[in-house]
C-alpha cells in the first residue's frame, strides 16, 4: 500500500513522477509530477493508488480531491505531455523522459528530488532523481502522479476520438486492441498515430503500397 515513507525519508521538496500512455498506438505519452509539501491528509491518502488498480469512478474522484488539494495548498502539480510526433522522433522512452522532465519543470517551485516510478531516470532531469520500481503502489506522490497523469490522458484521448472519429480512441485510449488494429488497417493512419509502433508502420506501408 502507497505510504509517505519514502518522501519523508529524502526530506525536502520531493517530487513523485509518473507517466500515462507508453504502450498505445496512438496519442501523447503524458506525465505527471506531485509535491505534497505538509504531507498527504488521511481522507486524500485514502484515496490514492496506483491508477491501474482504481476504477474509472475511483480514478475521477481522487482526481476531484487532488484538484481541492491543490486549490488549498495541501499539493502541488504539474502535467506535461510528448505528442505522438516526438514519440515517433524520440522513442517511447525518449519522450516519456522529456514529458517528465516538462513535468518537473512545471511545478511551481524546483522539488529537491524526483521520485521516478520506474528503473529509469529521465537524463538531464532538472533535479536530483531517484527511481523506485512500482512506485505507484508505494508512494503516495507517484500514485497522484499516476492519477493525474491517467485522466488527463483518457480525456485527451476522448477529444481526438470526437476529432477522428472511427478508431475509437475514446474506448480503447490508443491501446492496441483488436478493434483499434482493425480500424488502423482499414482507415490507415491518423496524424496522432506514432511512428516507430510496428502496426503503425505497416499501416503507413500498406497505404503507400496502394498510392497510385
Amino acid at each position: 500500500m502507497a505510504d509517505f515513507s519514502h518522501e519523508t525519508a529524502a526530506g525536502g521538496r520531493v517530487a513523485g513522477v509518473d507517466e500515462a500512455g507508453r504502450g498505445p498506438l496512438a496519442g501523447p505519452v503524458m506525465a505527471a509530477a506531485v509535491v505534497f509539501p505538509q504531507g498527504v491528509p488521511a481522507p486524500l491518502a485514502a484515496l490514492l493508488d496506483d491508477s491501474k488498480a482504481l476504477s474509472p469512478r475511483q480514478r475521477e474522484q481522487a482526481f476531484a480531491a487532488l484538484v481541492a488539494a491543490r486549490a488549498s495548498g495541501i499539493a502541488e502539480y504539474a502535467v506535461a505531455a510528448a505528442s505522438a510526433r516526438e514519440i515517433g522522433r524520440l522513442n517511447i522512452l525518449g519522450a516519456t523522459h522529456l514529458a517528465m522532465r516538462r513535468a518537473i519543470l512545471g511545478l511551481p517551485s524546483p522539488p529537491d528530488l524526483a521520485l521516478i516510478d520506474g528503473n529509469r531516470p529521465p537524463a538531464q532531469a532538472p533535479c536530483a532523481t531517484a527511481c523506485l520500481v512500482g512506485g505507484d503502489g508505494l508512494s503516495l506522490s507517484i500514485a497522484a502522479a499516476s492519477i493525474l497523469a491517467k485522466v488527463l490522458r483518457d480525456r485527451a484521448m476522448t477529444r481526438l476520438d470526437a476529432r477522428w472519429p472511427g478508431y475509437g480512441f475514446a474506448r480503447h485510449m490508443g491501446y492496441p486492441t483488436a478493434a483499434h488494429r482493425a480500424a488502423l488497417a482499414q482507415l490507415g493512419p491518423s496524424p496522432h498515430h506514432r511512428r516507430g509502433f510496428a502496426p503503425v508502420d505497416a499501416a503507413w506501408q500498406a497505404l503507400a503500397g496502394h498510392a497510385p
